[in-house]
């Protein structure tokens, strides 16, 4: 009789951790690391597939040579950013039976980023970056990393940036959107 409880218990505890989400979550906040940067996220549910990830971080601005010689400049500065996403598979990989918590899926974005020249933070005396924001079109996917707390963020884009120089002149130019990130969610 024992057995047949503990069986039960098993086999019902088994089948809720693998059940797996149709819609976006109401709310997710976590962590990421790139190479390039780390930032603190928040996402909040919009609709069934419908999120809006609000961001801050440090963003790597800048390499003057070879990163990694003794005469290296990096430079990184704070980054808002406002993102909708719409997560197009959610429902697809639940019905695979898939790992689908915290958002872990394919998504279409609009990725919409301020970069402001409040501060930075280099290597080298007397650096700042021109104020500037980007809007960018992106296609990422999320996934988790077994049933563990984290996760890891591809995606890439092409858009438009605008810097705002501090002599007066403005400029526009294409940006990119190349990310590899691993994060940790709460």
């Amino acid at each position: 009789m024992i057995k047949r409880i503990s069986l039960i218990t098993l086999f019902f505890t088994f089948g809720l951790s693998t059940q797996a989400q149709e819609s976006v979550e109401k709310s997710v906040f976590g962590v990421q690391v790139g190479f390039l940067g780390a930032w603190v996220h928040h996402e909040a549910r919009l609709a069934d597939q419908f999120a809006l990830r609000t961001e801050v971080g440090l963003d790597a601005s800048g390499f003057i040579s070879n990163p990694f010689s003794e005469n290296a400049k990096y430079i990184f500065a704070p980054e808002i950013t406002v993102e909708p996403r719409y997560y197009y598979n959610l429902s697809k990989r639940a019905e695979k039976q898939k790992n689908t918590t915290a958002n872990a899926a394919n998504f279409i974005s609009l990725k919409t980023t301020y970069t402001p020249d409040w501060f930075t933070i280099s290597n080298r005396n007397n650096t700042s970056v021109a104020s500037q924001f980007s809007i960018v079109p992106t296609w990422g996917m999320r996934r988790n990393i077994s049933n563990s707390n984290f996760n890891y963020e591809l995606g890439f884009g092409l858009g438009y940036e605008h810097n705002f120089y501090n002599y007066g002149y403005d400029e526009g130019d294409v940006a990119v959107n190349l990310h590899a990130r691993i994060g940790y969610r709460f």
